[in-house]
């Protein structure tokens, strides 16, 4: 009875419909009754009452379509446990609620790069959706292998292993389940997420169903597709002609023979893509690109055959999102609009809507940490990338995480999350459950994001007053030295000189005496 009860609180904001629709009731009851009392209708009885059978009507019905929105927002609010609206929608509709089956109804997102810039994005966008297709690497770029790897003659599955961590709930025991070393002698370095996706790859004979089945047993929110099954190795030419055969030894030749990357491509260039990365890509709603190494992470998955014709073709919003730093030896110096014609030079153009770019506010003494690695903020040449026919959206973007610039995944989520609401506003789907579940979320998150920016700024600016006051003091010092030296001087010097003619006068006046 307590759930039942629940429904007329306050906060549900159900109550006024009910009283709408008992309204409309009445009215129409009372066009009915002056029908049946009444033998002899006037003109003027017939409007009262055919108008208070329309009003009634139109009460009713009206009522009843917004009565069962908001029963829909409260029920997407009760699984967005998230929010704080979400934790007390759960606890006072609890005994009506009993799976996140809404979030299936979100909306269908790719995301295809890999490495922490992939499971960045990855980690913000599950707090509005469970459709997400993560599309990752499954190939040896020149990594060394692991001892697990070895010992289990197996492919490479660390991005994979990545993103299923980044699609769970419980990210932190998911992360240790999956690196964990067995203590056993027998099986001493070994990893069982190693063990457990080689495991279900035997056990249904196929990598890709494999992978799937894996995805479902541990049900995360999203699932995980690589981009291909073939062994490829990337291949990396300088623009001195030289061939790099290996990811590892890219940026070691590009400082050794002080050239710069020309273009990337993988072999055997023929390799064919993994069963249900091209329907992922035309059934999205939204396809995120990066962030992550250029050359490494994000090229290849679109060079694998049939990706970048697919994304093209494809009616989803198309998404870059940019690097906030430098990769020593493989994007020195890069601006975005560099970042844009390297990706164009090697899928062609059309490929991307919108590019999201960071405001390059960063905290300067995590800047100097990586510019003595080498690397340097990407520049911001935001009128240069316009001409590029694509919309570049400038967000604070940047995060510290520990001594690390990350890219924040709560602003990137609803950057997007935005964008995806507008546009089902724009095709009239205000009603739908992806639209209503956004908004719950967006509300709540721009709040977050306000506080969270505000609180950078605040700690920028007081870094930059911090700083300014200790050169201040050492410039002051310096600063009035400087001016006044000649003054101060002239001053010691006329002081020196008045003592010394005292001194002259008392002997004078001794020597008179003496006489």
């Amino acid at each position: 009875m307590n759930g039942f009860f629940s429904w007329f609180n306050s906060k549900t904001k159900i109550k006024r419909w009910i009283l709408l629709i008992i309204i409309g009731v009445i009215l129409v009851c009372f066009s009915i009754a002056n029908i049946l009392e009444e033998k002899i209708l006037k003109p003027k009885d017939i409007m009262i009452i055919v108008g208070s059978f329309i009003s009634g009507f139109l009460i009713i019905v009206f009522s009843n379509i917004f009565m069962l929105r908001r029963i829909l927002e409260i029920l997407i609010e009760a699984n967005n446990t998230s929010t704080k609206r979400g934790e007390n929608a759960q606890l006072n509709m609890k005994s009506l609620i009993f799976n996140k089956t809404m979030y299936n109804e979100g909306p269908k997102v790719v995301v295809i790069g890999g490495g922490t810039g992939l499971n960045t994005v990855i980690r913000g966008l599950k707090k509005y959706t469970n459709n997400i297709t993560a599309i990752v690497t499954m190939s040896d770029y020149g990594d060394i292998d692991t001892d697990s790897r070895k010992a289990l003659n197996m492919l490479p599955f660390g991005d994979v292993k990545e993103s299923i961590v980044s699609l769970s709930d419980k990210e932190e025991l998911m992360e240790r389940l999956m690196n964990w070393n067995f203590k056993n002698r027998k099986l001493k370095g070994l990893e069982f997420g190693d063990i457990y996706l080689l495991a279900m790859n035997e056990m249904f004979d196929n990598l890709s169903e494999g992978i799937k089945k894996s995805t479902e047993v541990l049900n995360i929110n999203g699932k995980v597709l690589p981009s291909t099954l073939d062994e490829i190795t990337i291949c990396a030419e300088l623009q001195d002609g030289t061939i790099v055969e290996s990811k590892e030894k890219i940026p070691e030749v590009v400082y050794d023979k002080v050239s710069k990357i020309d273009r990337i491509y993988i072999s055997p260039s023929n390799c064919k893509v993994a069963p249900g990365v091209l329907e992922a890509i035309q059934d999205a709603d939204a396809i995120i690109i990066g962030p992550g190494s250029l050359y490494t992470n994000v090229l290849p998955n679109l060079l694998v055959k049939g990706v970048s014709k697919a994304i093209k073709e494809s009616k989803a919003l198309k998404f870059y999102i940019s690097n906030i730093m430098t990769e020593p030896g493989q994007t020195d110096n890069y601006s975005i609009s560099d970042h844009l014609d390297a990706i164009f030079e090697h899928t062609g153009k059309d490929i991307i809507d919108y590019c999201l770019a960071d405001t390059g506010e960063i905290v300067p003494e995590y800047v100097r940490k990586y510019n003595q690695e080498g690397s340097d903020i990407v520049e911001q040449d935001i009128a240069k990338a316009n001409k590029k026919g694509i919309k570049i959206i400038q967000k604070h973007l940047s995060m510290i995480d520990g001594e690390f610039i990350r890219h924040n995944p709560d602003t990137i989520a609803l950057t997007i999350m935005e964008l995806i609401g507008n546009d089902l506003k724009f095709r009239d789907m205000k009603a739908t459950p992806q639209y209503m579940l956004i908004n719950d979320v967006l509300a709540d998150e721009k709040k977050k994001n306000r506080k969270r920016n505000k609180s950078h700024r605040n700690e920028i600016k007081q870094r930059e007053q911090a700083q300014k006051k200790i050169r201040n003091r050492r410039r002051g010092k310096s600063k009035f030295s400087s001016k006044y030296k000649d003054r101060i001087d002239s001053i010691q010097t006329s002081d020196e000189k008045k003592n010394e003619n005292i001194k002259m006068l008392k002997r004078m006046e001794r020597l008179d005496k003496n006489k």
